[in-house]
């Protein structure tokens, strides 16, 4: 696939950039509960109606703490034809692809069948939400690219639907959570990884998701800003199993994005680990180098919610650390905490390093081709 980059239009906002950008995470919604019944069996129809969904955290009813706004979203991004934030590709179009020079957007659906405890019907929505976003999303905006979500507690089932989707150009990654019933470096979950590397698709890991622990590692907090920072804490923990359990040894073509949980922890956690596996290797013959040596050759990080020290020589600092070439720019569009691309980053960067930051390393990353 080819991406024409476009002239940004007069709408758009008065500090602009010059060249187009990947956002590399868009949150699509659904505009009525019902709107996956055509792509799910009546069978199911029935059960979701009468049983429920069933999820692991089996409190929940909505989210789980007060948001700042509804749905975790901004205001203003109700569409005017009604519905949820994210759910009108028309007004995503208006509001956010058009006036921001998206030349490729990735949805990352949320709420979708990942952390049902019915892995039969986990299954059958996964593949649902997969046939939705085909057909409401990409097939209608060629810049959109769709992640193939997967019922990841079920490893053969997660792999089977990988495979039926490989090669399918409307999708450009795998779609896991942060928070599953086991960290996923477990041996439950490598199937997904064999799966996703046999068709050459990174693994995207969003924060968030419910597995039936609580979602911080001391407990259930009070409030929704502690699990806002947190999202950083499950991340880190995430990695760190990823790495020592062998992941990416065993996969050695593996890519893993990690999503919305910023980039500033990631020195700190591989200064920590191999520190940690200088004392402790031992323990982790499989690991034939130090750990940080697997995360600088497949992991890249999302940069929403973007970094923002007093001092941005203090953010170059890091950038430089982890390089720029693993940056992928980001908005959370529709939500709340939304990174403005005008404004995300600070004065002093160098052109080749802004052009890659917000376009280049996606490109290369996803496999698609710059005209």
């Amino acid at each position: 696939m080819n991406i024409q980059l476009r002239e940004r239009p007069d709408q758009a906002p008065s500090v602009a950039i010059k060249t187009a950008i990947a956002d590399c995470d868009v949150h699509p919604s659904r505009a009525t509960p019902t709107e996956l019944y055509p792509y799910l069996a009546r069978r199911w129809h029935a059960h979701l109606e009468t049983i429920g969904a069933g999820p692991y955290h089996g409190m929940m009813i909505g989210p789980p703490y007060p948001k700042g706004q509804p749905n975790a979203s901004r205001r203003d991004a109700y569409p005017p034809e009604g519905g949820p934030q994210g759910s009108s590709l028309s007004f995503m179009q208006k509001q956010h692809l058009d006036p921001n020079n998206v030349a490729v957007g990735v949805l990352n659906p949320l709420g979708t069948g990942q952390g049902l405890r019915n892995q039969d019907l986990a299954i059958a929505v996964c593949a649902a939400i997969n046939d939705w976003q085909i057909e409401k999303w990409t097939s209608k905006d060629s810049r959109l690219k769709a992640s193939v979500v997967v019922a990841n507690e079920d490893g053969p089932a997660a792999a089977k639907e990988i495979r039926k989707r490989a090669g399918d150009k409307n999708f450009v990654q795998v779609l896991l959570l942060s928070r599953n019933t086991e960290p996923l470096g477990q041996r439950r979950y490598w199937p997904v990884y064999e799966a996703a590397e046999e068709a050459g698709l990174p693994i995207g890991i969003h924060a968030f998701g419910y597995g039936g622990n609580p979602i911080t590692a001391s407990g259930w907090p009070s409030y929704y800003i502690e699990e806002m920072v947190g999202h950083s804490q499950c991340q880190q923990a995430v990695l760190a199993s990823l790495v020592l359990e062998g992941v990416f040894e065993r996969f050695p073509k593996l890519k893993a994005v990690m999503i919305e949980a910023g980039f500033g922890w990631a020195p700190s956690l591989m200064w920590r680990l191999d520190r940690a596996w200088q004392r402790l290797g031992a323990e982790v013959p499989h690991l034939k180098r130090p750990p940080s040596d697997y995360i600088r050759e497949h992991v890249w990080w999302t940069t929403q919610p973007m970094e923002d020290p007093e001092r941005r020589d203090h953010l170059f600092e890091v950038i430089d650390w982890i390089g720029w070439d693993r940056l992928l720019f980001a908005t959370d569009y529709p939500h709340w905490d939304f990174d403005d691309p005008s404004r995300v980053l600070p004065a002093g960067v160098s052109e080749q390093n802004r052009d890659a930051f917000y376009l280049g390393n996606a490109l290369k990353l996803y496999g698609l081709a710059k005209t």
